[in-house]
Formats: C-alpha cells, sequence, structure tokens
C-alpha cells in the first residue's frame, strides 16, 4: 500500500495541486484547520474545491505522526514528547519554557512572562557521531520528511503557544537541507507565523550548505558546535570534523556573517581536561575576535557509566568564561 503524505510536505501537496489543476491557495487554510483541530478528517476542512477533497483523500494525511509520550520535568521547565512517525521510528521534541520576568534587563525586571522555545528534530539518528552525544551513538537512520519536522511543531502548539524554534534535537539539520529549508519556509508562513529571527539552526559545521543559507533562509539564527578551538582536539570528540577543517569553516562562517550581518551562536560543550584549559580559553578568544558572536559554554551531560569524558569543574568554567569575556558575548 503507497504511503500517504503530510499535508504539511509543501512541495508535494503543492505539486500534486498544480498537476490537479487546483488553485494552492488553499494550502494555507487547510494548515490551518489541521493545526487548529487536533485529530480532524480531510473531509471535515470545510470550503475547499471537491478534487481537492478528492485529492487529498487519496494521497495525504492530515498528521503523519502520533504523540506516542509526554514527559513533564519535575520543575515545569521543560515537556519532551516522544514522536512515533509514519516508518516507526521515534524522534524526540522538546518544549522548554522560561519566564522572562525572571530576568534583568539594564537592572530592572525584565516585562513578558513565560515563553515556550520548542527543540526540533530533523533525523533519525545522526552521522556526526559526536562522542558526547547520545544520538550520536545510534547511528543515522533516516532523513524526516519537511512533513515530519514541522508536525513536532504541530504537536507541540496543541500543547503551549510556541515562541521561538530550535533545531537542535536528533539529527544534524543542514545533512537534511532540503527538508529544512521547506519546513522552515512552511513555520515562517500562515498560519504559524513564527519570525525568523524566532528560528535557529544549529550545526557541527556542513561548510558548503553554511555557504548557501543566508540566502535559502535569510534572518534565521545560526548556531554553530564548535566545541574546541582547533581541529586536533575537535576531530577527537568530533569524529565528522576531519570532512570541514576549522579554517575553512571559519572563513565560510566570516562570509555568512558578512552578508547576514547577524551573530553567530558558538556552542561550546566543557569537558574535563580535554577543551577546558586555559590555553583553550586564549585559543578559542583568537579564533572568535573578528566575529560578532554569543558564546555558549555548555555543562556536559554525561551519557551512562561508560562516558569517556568528564564534566568540567564550575570554578574551570569560571576562570574559562573570565578568559573569554574580554572578547565575546555571553549566555
Amino acid at each position: 500500500m503507497a504511503t500517504h503524505r503530510s499535508v504539511f510536505d509543501a512541495a508535494e501537496l503543492r505539486a500534486q495541486f498544480n498537476d490537479a489543476g487546483i488553485n494552492t491557495k488553499f494550502i494555507a487554510s487547510i494548515w490551518k484547520y489541521v493545526l487548529q483541530n487536533p485529530g480532524c478528517k480531510l473531509h471535515e476542512i470545510p470550503d475547499l474545491p471537491t478534487p481537492a477533497y478528492r485529492l487529498l483523500r487519496s494521497k495525504f494525511k492530515p498528521l503523519t505522526s502520533t504523540v506516542h509520550s509526554v514527559f513533564h520535568s519535575t520543575d515545569g521547565v521543560t515537556t519532551k514528547l516522544l514522536v512515533r512517525l509514519q516508518n516507526g521510528a521515534f524522534v524526540e521534541a522538546v518544549i522548554m519554557t522560561y519566564d522572562t520576568r525572571l530576568g534583568k534587563y539594564g537592572g530592572k525586571p525584565r516585562l513578558g512572562g513565560p515563553r515556550s522555545t520548542l527543540c526540533i528534530s530533523s533525523q533519525v539518528g545522526c552521522k556526526m557521531g559526536c562522542k558526547f552525544c547520545a544520538t550520536g551513538t545510534m547511528g543515522f537512520k533516516n532523513n524526516l520528511t519537511s512533513g515530519e519536522i514541522v508536525e513536532q511543531l504541530v504537536h507541540a502548539s496543541h500543547l503551549t503557544r510556541i515562541r521561538n524554534v530550535v533545531f537542535m534535537g536528533m539529527g544534524e539539520p543542514l545533512n537534511n537541507y532540503t527538508a529544512l529549508v521547506e519546513a522552515i519556509h512552511v513555520m515562517t508562513g500562515s498560519p504559524f507565523q513564527l519570525s525568523p529571527k524566532r528560528i535557529t539552526v544549529s550545526t557541527v559545521g556542513i561548510i558548503h550548505a553554511i555557504n548557501k543559507l543566508h540566502s535559502d533562509l535569510p534572518g534565521l539564527n545560526l548556531a554553530v558546535s564548535l566545541h574546541a578551538p582547533v581541529q586536533e582536539i575537535r576531530c577527537q570528540i568530533m569524529p565528522s570534523a576531519r570532512a570541514f577543517p576549522l579554517e575553512k569553516l571559519m572563513t565560510a562562517l566570516q562570509t555568512y556573517q558578512k552578508n547576514s550581518q547577524q551573530k553567530i551562536f558558538i556552542e561550546y560543550i566543557m569537558l574535563d581536561g580535554m577543551n577546558d584549559e586555559e590555553q583553550h580559553a586564549h585559543q578559542l578568544g583568537k579564533l572568535l575576535e573578528t566575529f560578532q558572536v554569543v558564546v555558549n559554554l555548555i555543562p556536559f551531560n554525561p551519557i551512562g557509566s561508560s562516558s569517556q569524558f568528564r564534566t568540567s569543574s564550575d570554578q574551570r568554567v569560571s576562570e574559562f568564561q573570565k578568559i573569554l569575556r574580554a572578547g565575546c558575548e555571553f549566555t
């Protein structure tokens, strides 16, 4: 039996409508109805031309994935959705809620209230094999379709209003480039209307994809999993870095920043004795001195008892931060 596609597979739905001579203006209203009516049937969507119902019924589903389970953290900050795909595989999407009133701006309490960010997966498993990452130990299973990527936002939106989206879940987003770009175009259009400024794509540094990212998706945020200031250490903890020499990566990021005029987010996981020493902080500062960046120092969360890495001490992180602060902005 042929597999039905998600109505959120935008390129496929658009192509099918065009082939059948159906006006593509109806697509946004289909998405809006499915978003607002979880569990709906396609024939329930109002005001479509008759051929559209026939086409939808024969080739599409409102949603191809289901929420298998939902886990709420005890502190109420994170909600983890385990999403079952049509092929039986599972991916995780995580909602993180932060109350902006807890922060300060210019020494005064910030305005606002709870804001929810959704962390989205782009692949089942990952080819990158980063040694500190649980997904990296799974190996690569398959790419998600653009519809399966968007459906994570649909499922999360049924629980809370999503303000920001970060592609920091399972997989390397830029290794599923076409589906990623298509999904983000859907998210920034009707009915989701997310601003590109509220979407962040995280990558280990796929150079050829970074080179075309700004022209395909202007305005979004780029985060780079750097994790080491020199190529040798990077290769030890991120085997895929061999294919993306640090010098070439930094050149690509320089061009990206020149074209986009936006800050780049640098992710740096703190590994005891591996990349967290004074010399590493100086090397990182030197590497980033010509960039406008926000550096995020990430505490390492060991994967089981067999992990080859240890978490950096708070004191080590604090010293590292002091050295870097001179030249970089921090989160």
